[in-house]
Parts: structure tokens; sequence; C-alpha cells
């Protein structure tokens, strides 16, 4: 914990929280065809400052996962 689920997934038990300077967070996402069989999970960390924000991954996205 803490989870941030999609505001779609709300409901009136998603606990309130509260982001403070030196949490880690997990950013994942899930991109593939609405009923199809294949996709990709993309997962990004995230450390929480002072002042915003640092992204702790820095494996490089390969092009070809976005599709187009």
């Amino acid at each position: 914990y803490p989870m941030l689920p999609h505001a779609i997934d709300w409901t009136e038990d998603t606990p309130d929280g509260v982001l403070v300077s030196g949490m880690v967070l997990c950013v994942e996402s899930y991109i593939g065809r609405l009923g199809g069989h294949e996709g990709v999970k993309i997962e990004e960390q995230i450390l929480i400052t002072e002042t915003g924000n640092e992204q702790l991954s820095n494996y490089p996205l390969d092009e070809r996962l976005l599709g187009g």
C-alpha cells in the first residue's frame, strides 16, 4: 500500500491517503486489445520527493510495444 486505482474503479471503500516524501510507487499499465488474448504490462517506479516526483526506472521502452 498505498493503492491508487483508476477513477473508474473507485468505490466507497477506496481508502483515502496522502503521498509523502520518501514513498516509492509502482505505476502499472496493461495495454492490450479489449477482449484480446495478448498485451503488455508496463511498470514505472516513482519516488515521491519534497518537490514532486522522480522516475526511478531507467530501462528504455521498446518502441515495438507501442504498436501502430
